[in-house]
C-alpha cells in the first residue's frame, strides 16, 4: 500500500500529498512488486560544504540527486523486486527512475495545466492513472505506452500545432523520477494522483488529450 492522502483537484492551495513512512529501497521495491514497473536507481545528494550536492559532480546540475547515474542506465532497469532490493542497498540514497515507453508514458504539462485539465477530467468522469507534481513546477500524466507517437497527431486534429502548447510526451529511450525522489533543495517529486488498486489499467493518451491541450492553451 502507497501511504499517501488523497488530493482534491483544483487550480487554487491544492495540497499535494506526501509520501509517508517508507525509504527509497521500500518504495522503488514496491514500485515493482505491487505496480509492475522497471525502475532503477539514479544519482543522489551528497553533503558538501553544508549544501547539498549531486553526486554527479557537476556544481551546476540541472537536476541534482535525480539523473541516471551512468550513461548505460537502461541496461539497469529491472522489474524484479529482488533485484531492485539489491541495488538499493548498495546506495540507498539513491534516487528512484522509472524508465518510459515499456509499462506508460509519460505526458508532462505545467503544473497550472495539469491542475485546470484534471478538474475538466473530474467533470467528465475520466478514468485517470498516476499522475505526479514535481519540483520543476510540471505535472506527468501516466498513460499506455505509444503516446509519444500518437500525441502530435492528436494535438493537430484539435486544431493545435504541437510547438503551440507546452506539453510534451516521456516515452521510449527516456525516464521520469518517482516519488519520494529529491530534486536538490527544491523538493520531491509527489503524487498529485496516487498508484491505486482503481487505476492499474492506465488510459490511453487519446483519452486524456483534449482536456490536457485545453488547459494547455488556457495557459499560454
Amino acid at each position: 500500500m502507497f501511504i499517501v492522502e488523497e488530493t482534491t483537484a483544483g487550480t487554487d492551495a491544492v495540497q499535494i500529498p506526501k509520501q509517508r513512512g517508507e525509504s527509497l529501497l521500500d518504495t522503488a521495491v514496491r514500485y515493482a512488486e505491487e505496480r509492475h514497473w522497471d525502475v532503477f536507481p539514479g544519482t543522489w545528494l551528497e553533503a558538501v560544504d553544508g549544501a547539498h550536492r549531486c553526486s554527479c559532480g557537476d556544481a551546476a546540475c540541472p537536476a541534482p540527486g535525480a539523473h541516471p547515474s551512468r550513461p548505460d542506465w537502461k541496461t539497469q532497469a529491472t522489474g524484479s523486486a529482488t533485484v531492485a532490493r539489491r541495488m538499493w542497498q548498495k546506495q540507498p540514497n539513491a534516487s528512484i527512475l522509472l524508465p518510459t515507453g515499456l509499462t506508460f508514458d509519460a505526458v508532462s504539462v505545467p503544473e497550472t495545466a495539469g491542475f485546470l485539465a484534471l478538474a475538466r477530467m473530474e467533470r467528465m468522469e475520466l478514468t485517470l492513472g498516476p499522475v505526479t507534481l514535481t519540483p520543476d513546477r510540471r505535472m506527468e500524466f501516466f498513460v499506455l505506452p505509444g503516446a509519444s507517437a500518437k500525441v502530435p497527431d492528436l494535438v493537430r486534429k484539435l486544431g493545435w500545432t504541437p510547438s503551440s502548447l507546452d506539453l510534451t510526451v516521456r516515452g521510449e529511450g527516456d525516464y521520469v523520477a518517482a516519488p519520494p525522489t529529491r530534486f536538490g533543495c527544491r523538493g520531491a517529486v509527489q503524487w498529485a494522483r496516487r498508484p491505486t488498486a482503481a487505476n492499474r489499467w492506465l488510459p490511453d493518451s487519446e483519452e486524456l488529450i483534449s482536456p490536457l491541450a485545453y488547459a494547455c492553451g488556457r495557459d499560454r
